[in-house]
This record gives structure tokens, sequence and C-alpha cells, in this order.
């Protein structure tokens, strides 16, 4: 670590210090280029509690109303819905980036200025994930993004700096993508006390019964109980609120994450009442100098590389979606009947299918993992015998509500007549009841099977293959550049890892990644298309490293 790193790192131990922070059995340190700052242990904790935070520390929305410059600008906006919590948190955290004389220096300074997820990508860099759900889902959040900062964010943060006596300092769309990305990168769900988030409600409640008290005697107190609205009930009640916690936020993701963090309302945990703090959940085998991870959650790399700008190598939480356009439905024949269809039945136009139930193409292992399949998992869809429900339903990988979809998208004029003809006798000619969503699957399958679904599902797969390889180049292309970034990893003395742009969780190996990566492909285009989705989230992470 250079000395203007570790200049800036006791500047923040300090900070924290000064504000209430107490590291009882860690440590904040640099650990190298790749990795940045992370949470380590160190010997002092007995009791598994490892970091406490004061929760005056965290920067919530609450906080961003209480403060004496933003609150009376945001307050009414957010009272009338034009804001909201996250976009109070993303404009303190751009106006506070830009103060001069800003409190909150020490913490800002040591943030990352750059980040690994696709919002930062160049324009060449960002068509790699051409054909993943993440190329749209990016550009369409760049821009919702500068949409909210021509509107919004530019009016109010010139607002503000006036009145904070700031008459030189301009904010750029730069300035606000930082504080999102530090947002999504940093930020927790903290499970806070209710009477901590609705002060004035707490507040009321007490006078009334203070009223009642002295108005009714004794009855007061019987009438709370009964009314099932006391204040240790209040207070008991738990808020989930978003935002960012100095200290505990330096910790980084691990699926075996080795501490939680809780809210310690009272002070019986910790000894500080309205507190957060990091517990640890293998204390005995914390050994001094670990690094401390926390869980992100279960999440695809798609997910994590769009969120916070890593990837995993074998992701357990992998997945890919597979989805019938809604725009698309509008162009198929008989288009407003097959809607209704579809309403009736409670399909679902869009499937997760995880990376588990990915070795076996369109069918699952359940034989292998269940011992032997249900006779009864998938009932008998025909109420006349006259099509029998295949052995393979009870082993597609695809939810039902899928098939339903596209059973229902892919019927002709012939079916669609003798679903109608089939529900009108189910139904009688009083028509006083509507057949169930079982009984329109029931029709549904009596009149048309499953041999057209099963072709567009192929459909599907295979122009989704397509859009892919029109992105991100041929496998065999991204392939190369696999093998090139594991070639240059290997070059690095005991396998150092290659500096990744992610800040959070820039340690990922490429050896395993191009393990999996170059593996031969799968039997099945279904496999195939989830590689496929795998890599170009893979390869669009890599190719930047060779540069």
């Amino acid at each position: 670590m250079g000395s203007s790193e570790e200049a800036k790192l006791q500047l923040l131990l300090e900070w924290l210090k000064l504000n209430g922070v107490e590291l009882r059995g860690c440590n904040i340190k640099y650990s190298d280029s790749n990795k940045g700052f992370g949470v380590f242990s160190s010997d002092g904790a007995t009791d598994g509690v490892l970091l406490v935070v004061p929760l005056n520390l965290a920067i919530t929305p609450m906080r961003v109303l209480q403060d004496p410059i933003l609150g009376p600008v945001c307050s009414a906006l957010y009272e009338e819905g034009e804001v909201d919590d996250r976009f109070l948190i993303l404009l303190f955290l751009t106006f506070e980036s830009i103060r001069k004389n800003s409190s909150w220096k020490p913490y800002l300074d040591i943030l990352p200025t750059s980040f690994g997820n696709p919002l930062w990508f160049s324009e060449d860099e960002l068509l790699e994930l051409k054909g993943t759900t993440l190329f749209k889902a990016t550009d369409l959040q760049k821009k919702s993004l500068q949409s909210l900062y021509d509107d919004k964010v530019k009016k109010l943060m010139k607002k503000l700096l006036i009145l904070d006596g700031d008459l030189e300092s301009e904010v750029s769309f730069r300035d606000f993508l930082w504080a999102n990305s530090i947002f999504w990168t940093r930020a927790l769900s903290i499970p806070l006390p209710r009477s901590y988030v609705f002060p004035q409600i707490q507040e009321e409640q007490q006078n009334h019964d203070s009223n009642s008290e002295l108005a009714n005697g004794d009855n007061g107190k019987k009438h709370e109980v009964e009314s099932g609205v006391d204040s240790s009930s209040i207070q008991e009640e738990t808020v989930w609120v978003e935002g960012l916690v100095p200290g505990i936020d330096f910790c980084n993701h691990d699926l075996k994450a080795a501490a939680t963090w809780e809210v310690d309302g009272t002070g019986s945990a910790t000894g500080v009442p309205l507190s957060m703090y990091l517990l640890s959940v293998e204390e005995a085998r914390l050994q001094s100098g670990k690094e401390i991870s926390i869980s992100y959650g279960n999440k695809g790399n798609e997910e994590l590389l769009y969120l916070y700008g890593f990837v995993m190598d074998n992701n357990p939480d992998d997945y890919i979606m597979l989805h019938y356009p809604a725009e698309a439905i509008k162009d198929v024949p008989f288009s407003e009947t097959k809607i209704q269809l579809l309403e009736a039945q409670k399909a679902e136009m869009r499937c997760l299918l995880s990376k588990t139930l990915l070795d076996h193409g369109f069918f699952s292992n359940k034989k292998e993992t269940n011992g032997k399949c249900k006779e009864n998992e998938v009932p008998n869809f025909s109420w006349s015998g006259q099509r029998k429900t295949p052995s393979y339903l009870n082993k597609l990988v695809f939810p039902e509500e899928f098939l339903t979809c596209l059973r229902t998208i892919a019927m002709g004029e012939d079916e669609i007549y003798k679903v109608t003809s089939l529900l009108q006798e189910l139904v009688g000619s009083d028509g006083e009841r509507q057949p169930s969503d079982i009984e329109v699957r029931a029709a549904t399958w009596e009149a048309c099977g499953d041999s057209g679904a099963l072709q567009l599902l192929f459909d599907l797969l295979n122009t989704r293959m397509m859009d892919l390889e029109e992105g991100s180049r041929t496998e065999d292309s991204d392939t190369q550049i696999l093998e090139k970034v594991y070639c240059y990893n290997n070059t690095h003395k005991e396998g150092k890892r290659l500096k990744q742009w992610g800040t959070k969780e820039g340690r990922n190996q490429s050896k395993q990644m191009v393990k999996h990566s170059i593996q031969a492909r799968s039997k099945t285009t279904h496999s195939a298309v989830f590689k496929r989705s795998r890599t170009c989230v893979t390869i669009s992470f890599k190719r930047m490293q060779l540069k």
C-alpha cells in the first residue's frame, strides 16, 4: 500500500473511532491492488461481536431527511412521492462528495472511484454482453439514471451547493453515477426498530397513552392492552431499511460467510444501544488475520456483475432466464384469444433455470437424486383419456407455468376451437361458473399436447444462442480469450490473481473459470445456451484484463 493509501486508512480509522465505532475483534486493512480494503479478524472478541457501529452513523433515508441542508429541500419532495429512499441516499453521497468541507471526507476519500459493473463499460465492452439479459438491463439503467440526473439531480445539487455557500463547484453525471455504484456495491438491508424509523409515531403514541392514564386512571392501561397498540409492541416491530454502514460495508462477499450483521436496539448484545454489529457465525474457527466475509445473497453471475462488478467461479446460484417476448404475442395469430387463455391459466412468460438443473439438458436427474420419480408429481391433464400424459413431463426442468404459456402461443385455429368447445361443455350452457386455471390447462393439453410447445421452445433457445454469438463472437473465440487470461495468470508467482475492475471481490482466479468454460459442449441446445450466456458474462469481464 502506498503512503497516500496508508494516510487515508489512518484518517478513516480515526474518524470511525471519533464517531463511536468499536473494532473489537477485527481490523480494516489494505490487502493489495486486487482486493482493495477488507475486514480481517484479530484477537480480542470473546463473544463473537467483531465490530459495533452506532446507528446514527449509518447513511439512511432518515439521516438525509434530518440533515440541516438536505432535509428541508428533500422533505417536501419525499412526502409528495417525487423521490424515494434510494434517491435520498444517492443525493446525499453526491452532495457530500463535492462539498469542500464535508465531515464525511475521511470515509468518502477511501471509497473506490472505479467499478467493474457494466455501467462503467465502454461501448465496445458492453457489446460483449449482447444477447444476455444483462445487456438490455444495463442499457435501460443507464438511460434511467441519465434521465434522473437531467430532470432532478442537477437542479437539486445546484440549490444545495448554493445553500452550503459554494458558488464554484459543479456536479457531473459521473459524480451521480459514482454515488449510484457506491450505493449498490455497499448498501445493506438494516433491520431497524419501528420506533427508530418513525420516532414521531412512537412519541404520539406515548403522549396518547399518558393522556389516557391521566383521564381514566387504571382503566386507561386496560384499554391500552386490549387495543393491541401499546408502546412496547410498536418498539418490537422491525422495519427493513437500506443504507450504508461505515465499517461493516468494507466486508467482502463469500458463499461461506464468516459473519452476519445484526441490530442491537437495547444494547443487550453489545452494550451500545441503537447500534449495528458484526457477529461471527463460526467464532471458534475464526483465526486471527483471516478475512471476515459476509454474504450478499444467492445471486447468479449476471446479477453479481450487474450490481457489484465481479463474477464467481463455479457459482452454484448461476441461472439462465428464458422468456417469450410480451411484445411478440401481438403478432401471433388469434393473439387476443391467446392472451385471455394465458391469463386464465396463470401462465408465466419467463422462467429462471438454475445451474444445478442443467447437467442433463431438458431433463432433470430426479431418478438419481430422489431415488425414483413420483408418479403423481405431474397430474394427468386429460379428462377424456384420449391424450395420455407422457412420462417426460415428470422430468422436464421447465416449470409447468412456462410450458403452459408455450402451448397456448403455439396453438392453431382448430386447437383453439377445441379448447373453447371443451370449456363450454364443462361450464354448461348457463355459464354460471368460470373454469379454474387447472381446468383451462387441462383443456389446452387435451387440444394440442406438447408438440408445438417443444418446437417453440427450441426456436427460443436457438434464437437466444444466435443473439449471444452475434454479440460476443463464437465460442471458439471466447475460449481463446479465456486461455490467454489463464496463461497470463500463470506468469504471476504462486498464481497471483489478476487485477480486476471491481474493487469488491477483485480476487476471483481465472483457472477454474477456464476449466468450466472450455469443457465439452452439452448434448442439448438448452445446456449450450446456458453455457453460452455464462461465458458472455465471463468474457466481458476477462477481456478487459488483457488490456
